[in-house]
């Protein structure tokens, strides 16, 4: 995957060339290219500064930030106790089987990474998943690719 530079070389000009700006350079790099790629991580390093080394311990460090592409749309299936107890695995496996790809894989056209966890902190809400950044509750089993499709 090409990354273009001039992008990125903008998306890095945007905040200020110092060290405590890292993560917020490292949020927008994420939120442009869907992932941090290789190239991005190294140019980070030279404009601010850092050690690439404290970049990618940063970039580790935080499971908000990918090494590896993403798809346009993350969804995230919780696993936590209450969605567990409530049909979480019946909603993985419809996302696996209408989506084509197992939970840690994305898409081959780039437009859907599917990923499980532990929990998404609104247990009231079981089962729930997110698309991106915005929380389903009481899904269903049979209506969760039609939330997943939309928009």
């Amino acid at each position: 995957m090409n990354v273009d530079m001039d992008k990125l070389k903008d998306i890095i000009g945007r905040s200020p060339q110092e060290s405590n700006f890292l993560i917020a350079v490292l949020q927008d790099i994420q939120r442009e290219f869907h992932y941090l790629p290789p190239e991005a991580l190294t140019e980070t390093a030279r404009a601010l500064n850092v050690p690439l080394s404290k970049v990618y311990g940063v970039a580790t460090f935080y499971n908000a930030f990918s090494l590896d592409p993403r798809g346009e749309k993350v969804v995230r299936v919780c696993a936590g106790t209450a969605c567990h107890i409530k049909g979480a695995s019946l909603i993985l496996e419809q996302l696996e089987n209408g989506l084509g790809i197992k939970a840690g894989e994305t898409t081959e056209d780039m437009k859907y990474t599917l990923e499980v966890v532990n929990c998404v902190g609104v247990c009231a809400m079981a089962p729930v998943i997110t698309v991106n950044d915005k929380y389903y509750g009481n899904v269903r089993s049979d209506r969760v690719m039609r939330l997943v499709k939309k928009d």
